[in-house]
């Protein structure tokens, strides 16, 4: 070869290396550019849409929030909204769909623990990191999932103390019938038997259902002093309802809801509701500056008619939480991120707020509060600092919870619901 051909083809090789080199930077800087996909995963219908959209309505508030401010390592925040349809297998092939075909960063998501648990083996499967926003029965600890919602001696064991201290020590327990509410009336009997007082009677409505009269005859035959209530959805109209209708009234028998915030009591009927209680972590009555402003903020994006309550604050801070991690580790990366969660205390709308890095559960306050005609809670007890989560309560050992849960779960055909409506 001669030394002009030499030259040409060596013109050649170098020009297609800088074509590679430029296309390869280029590649790189769209994907650095390109908008961080994060999964929202909640029920946009059917029963339990009168409590999650709101949840949604909070992580894209603080999303916007994030975004106004630049985004996150200098790319703008992409939400891929998935319907969970109240339907547990449904969440779970929708947990799927966001990670393998919208590849999300992060899923926020589920309200009941049935859907909860339909979807923690696919998050576990992919590796993936899921935010969980509610309040739950605790009885679990998965790698994959940070639990920002109250553990039962967050909520549930306080709620009982604070019943039985100013109502009245006979209690009769209520709830939806799947894993959440079974699993707190074990660990409410448990506290109630423990503290010396009394359970009269225990029973489970269908979720969804509204067929609540036989429930409601029993409690008015238990005559108990109040009611400890884990029903959740639609179902809570007929329940008040039909309480009413018994002469039941908030000031004969006191219910203490462990399900109910400001929230769903705009859907519900007030006039039923009023004097009644419920047990939260937050409620929107509570005064600090960053509830205010988080308060202001929710109302100038949906509505001076909007109001807050335990749910939205948490899916709100929830995101906020992830996002600080992703910001001071600089990256994407699920364990990087889940790691640096364990270590992060933000200024929530409740106050700080922290992970515990032994049990991925949030450190959380507690307050009770009464239901006010005019459908707002009026704060009627609080602690004065947060609560240390303890996921499994040490009326049973870990493995006596864990068989608990797998009998029922067995009882069930394989789901964390009960199949069947009792006659």
């Amino acid at each position: 070869m001669d030394l002009k051909a030499s030259y040409s083809a060596s013109i050649g090789v170098i020009a297609v290396a800088c074509a590679a080199l430029f296309a390869a930077v280029a590649f790189s800087s769209t994907r650095e550019s390109a908008p961080i996909k994060v999964g929202i995963l909640h029920s946009r219908s059917g029963p339990m849409a009168i409590s999650e959209n709101s949840m949604v309505d909070a992580e894209l508030l603080a999303i916007d929030e994030i975004n106004a401010k630049g985004g996150l390592l200098g790319r703008k925040i992409e939400t891929v909204i998935a319907d969970g349809k109240s339907d547990w297998p449904t969440f779970a092939k929708e947990a799927e769909r966001l990670i393998t075909q919208e590849n999300v960063s992060v899923i926020f998501g589920c309200w009941t623990s049935a859907s909860r648990k339909t979807v923690a083996p696919v998050i576990e499967k992919y590796g993936q990191l899921m935010v969980y926003p509610m309040a739950y029965e605790g009885l679990e600890q998965s790698a994959n999932i940070i639990y920002t919602g109250a553990a039962p001696n967050q909520q549930v064991i306080p709620a009982i103390k604070w019943s039985l201290d100013h109502i009245g020590r006979r209690f009769y327990l209520i709830g939806s019938d799947y894993v959440w509410p079974r699993s707190i009336n074990e660990i409410m009997k448990d506290t109630i038997r423990a503290l010396g007082a009394e359970v009269v009677g225990e029973d489970y409505i269908f979720f969804g259902s509204s067929n609540v009269a036989r429930a409601v005859e029993k409690i008015k035959a238990a005559q108990p002093d109040v009611v400890l209530s884990s029903v959740v959805g639609d179902s809570n109209k007929a329940f008040y309802q039909a309480l009413t209708d018994a002469g039941l009234s908030a000031g004969k028998l006191p219910v203490v809801s462990v399900s109910i915030g400001e929230e769903e009591l705009r859907s519900l009927p007030i006039d039923n509701l009023q004097g009644h209680y419920s047990a939260w972590s937050y409620f929107a009555a509570i005064k600090t500056p960053e509830n205010e402003r988080f308060i202001r903020n929710f109302r100038a994006k949906y509505g001076e008619n909007r109001v807050t309550s335990d749910v939205i604050a948490t899916s709100y801070f929830s995101v906020r939480l992830w996002a600080k991690a992703v910001q001071e580790v600089q990256s994407l990366d699920v364990q990087r991120v889940k790691r640096t969660m364990l270590t992060e205390t933000l200024d929530a709308p409740e106050g700080l707020v922290s992970v515990d890095p032994y049990t991925q559960h949030a450190w959380r306050s507690f307050s009770v509060g009464k239901i006010r005609p005019d459908g707002q809670i009026e704060l009627v007890w609080t602690v004065d600092h947060p609560i240390r989560p303890v996921p499994y309560p040490p009326s049973r050992t870990k493995a006596e919870w864990e068989n608990f849960l797998t009998a029922m779960y067995n009882r069930w055909g394989g789901k964390w619901a009960n199949p069947v409506e009792a006659d």
